[in-house]
């Protein structure tokens, strides 16, 4: 069976996307940078899993979540589905709080270049990247 995730992208006004720094103990990926998200638990949906993750996570609610890419992976021994979600973060970044990894930052897809990350996160930020550029108006 396919490990089934869900991410959330919230960006800012400067299409500046919220990163993770992983935990150097985290069983996944560790000391990478990485988007927040995680496992969909049996039961839920991908919207109902991204909301949960959200706030376990950032402490944050997510007000309209939009799907905008769905693909499969492969890390190690894992075949997975991952279910990207965006959001446009409007409100107070001293509101969000850092409940997992070792930090986080705001960064754009040329400061995420610099960052220790994996080939498809930066795929999914060009992605990204460019179906913000392509809407006039911001994806809430």
């Amino acid at each position: 069976m396919k490990l089934r995730v869900v991410i959330i992208i919230l960006y800012d006004s400067e299409k500046r996307f919220l990163l993770q720094h992983r935990s150097k103990d985290a069983h996944l990926l560790p000391g990478y940078w990485a988007f927040f998200g995680g496992e969909i638990e049996p039961g839920e949906t991908p919207g109902d899993a991204v909301r949960r993750e959200s706030y376990e996570e950032l402490g944050y609610e997510p007000k309209f979540p939009r799907l905008i890419l769905e693909q499969d992976f492969k890390e190690g021994q894992t075949d997975g589905h991952m279910y990207v979600f965006i959001e446009t973060f409007e409100s107070d970044k001293a509101a969000l709080r850092l409940q997992e990894g070792q930090g986080w930052g705001w960064y754009t897809e040329t400061g995420a270049s610099e960052l220790k990350m994996i080939e498809r996160d930066r795929q999914i930020i060009s992605f990204i990247t460019s179906y913000l550029k392509n809407r006039e108006m911001p994806v809430r």
